[in-house]
């Protein structure tokens, strides 16, 4: 590997690998998993050099789309060999949850990530379900700001998602 793709890696790791070991640790709760999903990403980037060349924020959504992968596929894996055949059909179909749980995860990733005023406004209005009214009774402070705050929440929930790589939300 030439040096300056070597510096390149080190940096993509030194600026990436302590938020991706995180984000993999949420999603899975193994810290040891964890860790081996952020080494196969970090390989999965060398393996692709147009990734060291992108700008911090698409190589980082790269990295988190990559090890969110990872961890659905080891998922899937691990319920394949847990299935049985049969030559019976189950009375009553199980529905497939993992994607849902895994969106579920990211967006309350992406709100501990706000500001405090932006995710009390989007608990409010979103979580909650509350009129501009009463949201803004409830934080004591104007409609106007309730919606202005709600506006630019919702964009920096969506810069956020982008940044972790989460599509589709």
């Amino acid at each position: 590997m030439p040096d300056d793709e070597l510096q390149l890696m080190r940096v993509l790791h030194d600026e990436h690998s302590a938020a991706l070991w995180a984000h993999v640790v949420r999603l899975t709760g193994d810290r040891a998993f964890a860790e081996d999903v952020v080494q196969e990403t970090l390989l999965r980037a060398w393996r692709h050099p147009r990734v060291l060349d992108q700008s911090g924020n698409s190589a980082r959504a790269w990295l988190f789309t990559v090890a969110k992968n990872l961890v659905i596929d080891d998922w899937r894996k691990g319920r394949r060999r847990l299935e049985a055949t049969t030559s019976e059909l189950p009375e009553r179909a199980t529905v497939d949850d993992i994607d849902a749980r895994l969106q579920a995860w990211e967006v309350d990733e992406a709100m501990r990530r706000l500001s405090v005023p932006h995710r009390e406004v989007l608990t409010e209005c979103f979580f909650r379900g509350h009129s501009v009214q009463e949201a803004a009774t409830n934080l004591g402070i104007p409609p106007g700001t309730v919606k202005s705050r709600c506006h630019y929440a919702l964009r920096a929930l969506r810069l956020i998602l982008d940044e972790m790589g989460v599509t589709g939300v």
